[in-house]
């Protein structure tokens, strides 16, 4: 998994056996891209792939030299300055008021593993030999402004991670410093998008690349709802199975840009990081500011290849600490059971009645600290409210633990609500700017972790709650956005920081939590799916995907989350009927056949349902228990969409390709219907495996039978004449264990 310099051609080579990633010094001491996509021979130069032109009107580097301007040459990481007016990586006020830098190569570095991002959430390596970095220097002497370049090829997949970290010797205002710029020889692609709003988080969006800017953002203080800090480039003819496709990720929650520029040439610029807009860093002599982390796969596999490239580098080197390898508990979740309106009588008769059907793990939701009888108060004190609790929290968690099960607690940690003391104590505390009415949402407001005093309180105050409570697993929310971005602890010239500082304080309360109590799963949460971006994913192996828990429509969401996300970080529950977003009543049977491929649970009183229904919830833990490793960490495929289809599919795969398990999922029933197959993937096309359909509580069901991979992928899983699938009227589903034979 070299990194190759050629000192003759000044030429970068950065590849595995699927990558390449070529760019060079070029002769005015700028860095020129040459080539992104499938994985090149090496050569001593690519100077080939260099392209200049004469254009008319054109700044250029050279008096003799008419074809020689960066507004028209591919580069790696562009500034204000040396010709190029197109949109910069790049952007600086130095003390004289100037935005002209000119950044030239001072020399380079390879070593091999991965160093940390210091703050900010990275992808990582426990082994040297799985990657290789390259740091390259660039430098303005004039400004006095220095730039690292940071690229992380990993030696296994087809992903390059990159940051930029910038310094100078003068003071100097940041008001653009991206963490990824891309120029592409051509605009033949399809931009893909993760779009949408609360219930409805992470739809699948495509649109072809025009001539000029095309982007996805938060101005939300975090990742939000309606886009996801990501972005993919495929070629048209692209699908899920074959094709090319760049995917472009940020590891940041907070304000970002994602954005495709393509100018009147059809050269193609791709940008990513922290958003410009409300961004302004003062950054003093001697100080560093370091840019989140962008990670770029490439896929000549289709959709499902970049998205496996991803699943595995953001499940395996991006989470950490005991939970990432471990398969998560089933669990009970009483919010929709109960909502505020509970007593300990009552939960714990919830959480036996979950007990004998096989669930691991109870979660108490919103509703055990003092004064919060509804979403208008209460939130910033935590303090147990014994009056539901009389043991408080302890006590109600040897309770559980009594039972046989795990305790997990729901907690708004970054929230205030009015008239708590905290609130009444520390108004400097709330985000707002003085002499104006801060804007409230959900009847309360966010505290200011851009400040450290306001961490430091969070971190005492949940440490010492938690201290000596049984408690295994956090739901961590947060249910509002930002919208008065002024904080009170800083300075009128640090204003423009402030954005930016309260996700690294979120990160930094994070980190404390987690160290100090590693044997917790922390699960995520932002009103659902607001926040679901890796960032989170290296504090939180998992998140609650959205607050939308009906089936069909958790078919669309599940889908998109996985164009980037890994099955095992997706909070997937089982929610009663009629159901409390939609109204809609699907089968207990299809609720699960969704929910199994996820961080599976259960968002119900399951002490309601009729004997049968609870029989049958017995039998799908059971199931699920069985091929938990699975499911949660097999390889994940998306076979048909439910954005183009009436129909919806996906399988998984184990590492040995000896099992899988398929779901198939039909919305509507139509009358006197077509044929219907389904075309798997993953599985060894010389082997023979037994297909056995699986009914409620996933038993077996129907005849098995014997079929080849090759015959499973490429004729297809036939499901016509499934009676159940045909005649059980609407939202139907089917699950199909896939068991190679041995001889």
């Amino acid at each position: 998994m070299p990194i190759l310099f050629h000192p003759q051609s000044r030429t970068f080579h950065l590849f595995n056996d699927r990558l390449s990633y070529i760019f060079k010094v070029l002769p005015s001491g700028h860095l020129g891209q040459l080539y992104c996509g499938r994985a090149l021979h090496d050569r001593p130069d690519f100077d080939r792939l260099f392209e200049t032109a004469p254009r008319a009107m054109a700044a250029c580097s050279f008096e003799a030299d008419t074809a020689y301007s960066l507004e028209h040459i591919r580069q790696e990481y562009p500034v204000c300055g040396p010709g190029d007016v197109r949109l910069p990586a790049l952007d600086a006020c130095m003390p004289d008021g100037s935005r002209l830098l000119d950044l030239q190569y001072q020399g380079h570095t390879v070593a091999p593993g991965k160093p940390p991002i210091q703050g900010l959430p990275a992808t990582y390596t426990e082994q040297p030999e799985e990657a290789d970095t390259l740091t390259v220097t660039l430098a303005d002497p004039l400004a006095g402004v220095t730039v690292r370049l940071f690229y992380t090829i990993f030696a296994r997949l087809p992903a390059l991670a990159r940051h930029a970290e910038i310094c100078c010797t003068a003071p100097i205002e940041l008001d653009r410093a991206m963490s990824l710029c891309l120029d592409l020889p051509d605009s033949d692609y399809e931009m893909v998008e993760l779009t949408g709003a609360w219930a409805r988080e992470r739809h699948l969006t495509t649109r072809p690349l025009a001539e000029g800017v095309q982007a996805v953002y938060s101005l939300r203080g975090h990742s939000s709802h309606q886009f996801n800090p990501f972005l993919a480039l495929k070629r048209p003819d692209c699908g899920e199975m074959q094709g090319e496709v760049l995917g472009f990720s940020l590891v940041y929650s907070g304000n970002f840009l994602a954005q495709a520029d393509v100018d009147p040439y059809h050269v193609t610029r791709v940008t990513m990081g922290i958003h410009p807009q409300n961004f302004c860093w003062k950054l003093d002599p001697g100080q560093t500011f370091a840019t989140p982390e962008a990670v770029l796969v490439y896929s000549d596999r289709g959709l499902n290849g970049m998205s496996q490239t991803y699943h595995t580098l953001y499940r395996s080197r991006l989470a950490r600490g005991r939970w990432r390898d471990a398969v998560r508990p089933v669990l009970v979740n009483n919010w929709e059971a109960t909502y505020f309106d509970f007593n300990e009588e009552k939960l714990l008769s919830l959480a036996a009645g979950a007990k004998a059907l096989g669930v691991e793990l109870f979660v108490l939701d919103d509703g055990w600290f003092r004064n919060r009888s509804s979403d208008e108060t209460g939130l910033g004190d935590w303090q147990v409210d014994t009056a539901k609790l009389p043991g408080g929290l302890k006590g109600f968690g040897e309770k559980l633990g009594a039972l046989g099960l795990q305790f997990g607690l729901w907690i708004e940690p970054e929230m205030v609500s009015p008239g708590t003391r905290l609130w009444q104590d520390h108004p400097d505390w709330v985000l707002h700017q003085p002499g104006r009415r801060p804007l409230p949402s959900r009847h309360q407001y966010v505290l200011d972790l851009s400040n450290p005093a306001v961490g430091d309180y969070l971190y005492d105050r949940l440490a010492a709650l938690l201290d000596g409570v049984p408690v295994s697993y956090i739901k961590w929310d947060m249910n509002r956005s930002i919208s008065d971005a002024f904080s009170c602890a800083a300075g009128p010239d640090r204003q423009g920081q402030v954005l930016h500082r309260y996700i690294l304080g979120v990160y930094r309360l994070y980190e404390r939590l987690t160290a100090r109590f590693p044997g917790i799963l922390f699960e995520s949460c932002a009103s659902g799916g607001a926040r679901f971006d890796p960032g989170m994913l290296y504090y939180a192996p998992q998140a609650w995907t959205s607050d939308d828990t009906d089936a069909v429509e958790r078919l669309k969401i599940q889908y998109g989350t996985s164009l980037v996300y890994p099955v095992s970080s997706m909070g997937a529950h089982v929610a009663a009927v009629p159901n409390h977003q939609l109204g809609r009543v699907t089968s207990l049977t299809t609720r699960a056949n969704v929910a199994f491929f996820g961080a599976f649970g259960y968002e119900m009183d399951l002490t309601r349902l009729p004997p049968r229904g609870r029989e049958l919830v017995a039998r799908q833990v059971a199931f699920f228990k069985q091929y938990r490793p699975l499911l949660q960490f097999g390889t994940f495929w998306r076979l048909q969409s439910p954005f183009t289809h009436n129909e919806a599919a996906w399988m998984t795969v184990s590492p040995g390709r000896d099992t899988a398990l398929v779901g198939d999922y039909l919305i509507l029933q139509q009358a006197n219907a077509g044929y219907r197959r389904v075309r798997l993937a993953g599985l060894d096309p010389d082997r023979l495996y037994r297909v056995t359909p699986l009914g409620s509580g996933a038993e077996p069901c129907g005849p098995a039978y014997t079929a080849g991979g090759d015959e499973l992928m490429q004729a297809g899983l036939v499901t016509t004449g499934d009676s159940r699938m045909q005649q059980d009227g609407d939202f139907v589903s089917r699950l199909y264990l896939l068991q190679a034979v041995t001889e």
